[in-house]
């Protein structure tokens, strides 16, 4: 059984109310259809809820067809201006602000007003680019959304199929809000094809007119077929070729930075734990979306260990600053994910019941010698526990609490 209503997100729904009358503008960035516009709804609401007059609250979705918004920054100040309250504060929601040239002027008009709490979203890294980080530098605080965490999104399915089924279900099909609504492979295909064609066509080619598409989608395929996998612009290159598409190293570098740039894929850069230093000469790539992979690779995919290995990446970026692949002298950490409180190591695999692979997962761990946390994440109900510091989780247990 699937909703239409607005699913819940805590985290960042917290993390507004948190930030909520504070002097500094609310940045959220995230995937197109991560639910960043439902987010601003549902804290709408919620100050609504709070006895907040709704003539207070200023809204404006820039991708939206119900009304003709200004996309100049001068005109979009004055009609904001315009339409505040006098003597009280205005809560003002620019939504896909990036569409409004030199917006981040009147962002920062706005912002130096006493009566002006503002909060704005964009789909692309572009929108806190240097210029902008310049004007704004202390003026604003960021939200990196992401799609539905595996909890949020059992949550939205409201199913009564047990939590195995629904996390195969979601290491196929991803976790864009959406997706939840639909139930046919043929529907979601279609979805999720839109989406990404979107973001190439609206986001990317756009500003690369000479693109070539296909070898757009086919450096995207093979990224996704190569998840988790180390990688240099090198081996890819070579790798393409081997299947028949060459495409040079400086396309593909050029390529992989417009995903990043518009949360398609994510870095995962190696840091050196005896060096201290990151390393830049190889990196694994994981996608924003599993959804994605359905979509490129089609539902036979396989590499279960690397699907698995994605979703724990991009949960780690909800609960950590950063996250990032730890090398050892002659081993590897999956990650090392890092906060205030330093870092914590965690180590991925679909099942350690025999003993010998047990012993190899255990031993990257045991080679730091920290007192940091240590976590062995696995698909195992039984031989759960502690060893000698480390623990050993089932995976959906973590990923629920």
């Amino acid at each position: 059984m699937v909703t239409s209503e607005l699913i819940k997100r805590p985290q960042y729904t917290d993390w507004l109310q948190r930030w909520k009358d504070r002097d500094v503008i609310k940045v959220i960035t995230g995937l197109r259809r991560c639910g960043k516009s439902m987010v601003l709804e549902l804290f709408r609401r919620s100050l609504v809820a709070e006895g907040i007059a709704e003539s207070r609250i200023i809204s404006i979705n820039f991708e939206s067809l119900d009304a003709h918004y200004p996309t100049d920054y001068q005109s979009l100040y004055d009609y904001i201006v315009e339409r505040l309250q006098p003597n009280c504060t205005n809560y003002v929601f620019l939504d896909e602000v990036q569409h409004v040239e030199h917006f981040e002027k009147a962002a920062d008009g706005l912002y130096v007003r006493d009566d002006v709490d503002l909060y704005i979203t964009g789909s692309n890294a572009n929108l806190l680019s240097s210029e902008l980080a310049t004007l704004l530098t202390g003026r604003y605080v960021e939200l990196k959304m992401l799609p539905l965490s595996f909890s949020e999104y059992r949550n939205a399915l409201q199913s009564t199929a047990n939590d195995n089924a629904l996390f195969d279900r979601y290491l196929t099909y991803g976790g864009l809000p959406y997706v939840t609504q639909l139930t046919e492979d043929r529907d979601i295909a279609d979805y999720l094809g839109g989406v990404f064609n979107t973001i190439l066509v609206a986001d990317i080619a756009q500003r690369n007119p000479r693109m070539d598409m296909r070898a757009f989608n086919d450096v995207a395929a093979f990224l996704a077929d190569n998840v988790g996998n180390l990688a240099s612009l090198k081996s890819m290159s070579g790798g393409l070729a081997a299947s028949g598409r060459r495409i040079s190293p400086t396309t593909i570098s050029g390529y992989i930075e417009e995903m990043v740039r518009n949360y398609l894929l994510f870095e995962a850069t190696r840091y050196d734990l005896q060096g201290k230093a990151y390393l830049h000469s190889e990196s694994k790539y994981y996608l924003g979306d599993m959804g994605f992979r359905f979509w490129l690779l089609g539902k036979r995919q396989g590499d279960l260990g690397h699907r698995i290995e994605n979703v724990i990446y991009l949960e780690l970026l909800r609960r950590y600053s950063t996250v990032s692949v730890g090398k050892l002298r002659g081993g590897e950490i999956d990650f090392v994910a890092s906060d205030a409180n330093g870092p914590h190591y965690y180590q991925v695999s679909q099942t350690v019941l025999d003993e010998s692979t047990l012993a190899r997962e255990l031993a990257p761990l045991q080679t730091v010698r920290d007192n940091h946390p240590k976590t062995l994440l696995t698909l195992d109900t039984v031989g759960l526990g502690d060893y000698q510091g480390i623990q050993h989780r089932n995976i959906l247990d973590w990923l629920l609490e």
